[in-house]
C-alpha cells in the first residue's frame, strides 16, 4: 500500500471504548486499539479476561454494550472477518478439498468453483496430493494447515486466529508457527490472534496486547522491533528476552501498566 508521506493509512480495525457486560460482569471495560492493514497483533491475558469477548466483537458476532468496533471504517459485522478457532472442526467425511472450499460453498459458490479456489491454496500450504485425504489421515500440523486454508480462501479483510496452535505438541507448535510465519511474511493478511504463550506472540507479532483481569482494560501494548523473518535463534536474542521478561511481568502485575514503544 502506498501513503502519502505524514499520512496514516486508514487502520484496518479499531476498538474504542468498548464496553460489554453479561448478567451483572463486566467483562471489557473501555478497550481501545487499532491495527494498521497487514499488521499482526496478538493478544494475551489471563485466563477468563475476556479475550474470546473481544474476539467475538471483532468478528461481527455479537455487539458492544458501548463504544465501537469497525473493520475498514465500516462497522464491524458478521463476515467482514475469518475466524479460525483453536479446534481444527474438520468435517471428518469431508476430504481435505471439500473441507477448506465449504466456507465458499456456504457463501453461494458452486462446488466446482469452490473446490477449483481451494486447490490454488494447497501448494503453499503444504497440502499438495492430499486433496482427497480425509481428516483423520493428517497429523495435527497438517490439520492445522487444512483449517487455517478454509480460513483464508474466504479471501476476508480480517483473519481472527484463535489460540491456533495451542492443541499441538511443542515441537509441531513451533514448526507451525514458523511456516505461518512464513506465510503471513509473503501474503501480508491483517491479523489478530489469541494466544496464552508470551514466546509465540512475540515470534510471530508486530505487536502484542496484554489484558488486565477481568474487567479488562489494555495494560500494556508493546510493538515487537525484532527483524524479520525470525527464526528459532531469534528464541535467545537479548531484545527478544528483555520483551518476554517485560510481557511476563505484566501479566504478573510486576510491571507498571502502560503503552510501551508507540
Amino acid at each position: 500500500m502506498t501513503e502519502k508521506p505524514g499520512v496514516r493509512a486508514e487502520p484496518a480495525v479499531t476498538v474504542s471504548g468498548v464496553r460489554r457486560r453479561f448478567g451483572g460482569n463486566r467483562v471489557l471495560d473501555g478497550i481501545s486499539f487499532d491495527i494498521d492493514p497487514g499488521e499482526f497483533v496478538s493478544v494475551i491475558g489471563p485466563s477468563g479476561s475476556g479475550k474470546s469477548t473481544l474476539f467475538g466483537l471483532v468478528a461481527g458476532l455479537d455487539t458492544p454494550d458501548s463504544g465501537t468496533v469497525s473493520i475498514g471504517g465500516v462497522p464491524a459485522a458478521a463476515g467482514r472477518a475469518a475466524l479460525m478457532p483453536q479446534k481444527d472442526l474438520l468435517f471428518p467425511w469431508r476430504t481435505v478439498l471439500d473441507n477448506c472450499a465449504l466456507g465458499l460453498e456456504v457463501q453461494g459458490w458452486s462446488r466446482a468453483r469452490a473446490r477449483d479456489r481451494a486447490r490454488e491454496l494447497f501448494p503453499a500450504f503444504g497440502l499438495s496430493g492430499f486433496e482427497d485425504a480425509r481428516p483423520g489421515a493428517l497429523s495435527g500440523g497438517m490439520r492445522q494447515r487444512a483449517a487455517l486454508a478454509r480460513t483464508v480462501v474466504q479471501g476476508r479483510e480480517l483473519m481472527l486466529l484463535d489460540e491456533p496452535f495451542g492443541a499441538l505438541d511443542s515441537l509441531t507448535r513451533t514448526d507451525m508457527q514458523l511456516w505461518l510465519q512464513d506465510v503471513w511474511g509473503r501474503e501480508r493478511w491483517t491479523v489478530l490472534m489469541i494466544t496464552h504463550d508470551v514466546r509465540e506472540a512475540l515470534l510471530l507479532s508486530d505487536r502484542v496486547l496484554v489484558l488486565s483481569p477481568r474487567p479488562a482494560r489494555i495494560r500494556h501494548d508493546v510493538r515487537v522491533p525484532l527483524p524479520r523473518p525470525r527464526s528459532l535463534d531469534t528464541l535467545t536474542d537479548p531484545t527478544f528476552l528483555a520483551l518476554e521478561h517485560e510481557l511476563v511481568s505484566v501479566l504478573h502485575g510486576a510491571h507498571p501498566a502502560g503503552i510501551s514503544n508507540p
